[in-house]
């Protein structure tokens, strides 16, 4: 009959009936429902996402996280790592020991700092009249060359039980050329040359020797010429080798005629 339910032999369960819809009765379907396709294709491909892109978490059981309590301990140790380098570096810029500071050069003296020494007995005579301190044919070459100045001194010194007196004169010129030119006029036999202090009176030195006969160097420095003559005195002697190195030796009292 309608509305009344069949069993199944020996047990006590009830048969479904046929299922009914708007057309009559349904066929029935034998095991579980099937999902709808659409929803299992949407969750099949969530699924093959997720498998593709793993999410990461920072404490997940695989990658364990760094607890604070460790990175305070890491940060702190970071910053006595640079207090200490902060600290090395600030000790060596202020205890580096100074360099050592070297005395100055004190000046020579040129009339002790060579291989003789030497006293001014007479001098200096400065003089801007070059042709007016020299004689032989330098008086004309000053005339077409006039100089800047003329320096005039006379010195003595004692070697070897030797006494010499050394006339040193410095002519100053416009430039070096003229210094040159001068030189060599002065370093000719024969030419002249400036006036010792002995020579054209300014200086009286008993027994003092003509230095002209004497021994001759000369040198250009710049624009500077100086002019050395050297002869011993009477009452003593030495060779003229002698007097030559002191002839060389006192150019450089060119230095003290400044």
């Amino acid at each position: 009959m309608p509305g009344q339910q069949s069993q199944f032999p020996g047990t006590g369960a009830s048969q479904p009936g046929p299922a009914y819809g708007p057309h009559g009765p349904q066929p029935q379907q034998s095991g579980p429902p099937a999902a709808p396709a659409a929803r299992a294709g949407s969750a099949a491909s969530a699924g093959s996402a997720a498998s593709a892109h793993p999410q990461s978490h920072p404490h997940s059981p695989g990658r364990p996280g760094m607890s604070p309590r460790v990175r305070a301990a890491l940060r702190g140790g970071g910053l006595v790592v640079i207090a200490l380098v902060s600290g090395l570096v600030w000790w060596l810029i202020r205890y580096e020991p100074a360099a050592e500071v070297q005395p100055a050069a004190q000046p020579q003296n040129p009339l002790t700092s060579g291989e003789f020494d030497y006293t001014r007995v007479a001098g200096p005579e400065i003089s801007a009249g070059c042709a007016a301190n020299s004689y032989g044919d330098v008086v004309g070459w000053f005339r077409e060359h006039p100089c800047d100045r003329v320096h005039r001194s006379l010195y003595e010194t004692r070697t070897q039980d030797a006494r010499a007196l050394v006339s040193v004169v410095v002519v100053t010129m416009p430039g070096q050329t003229g210094a040159k030119q001068l030189k060599v006029t002065t370093d000719t036999e024969g030419t002249g040359n400036v006036n010792d202090l002995v020579r054209d009176g300014t200086a009286t030195l008993p027994g003092a020797p003509n230095v002209a006969g004497g021994e001759y160097a000369s040198r250009v420095v710049g624009n500077r010429l100086t002019i050395v003559e050297v002869q011993f005195f009477e009452d003593t002697s030495g060779s003229q080798e002698l007097l030559g190195e002191i002839a060389h030796d006192a150019l450089r009292l060119s230095a003290a005629a400044r």
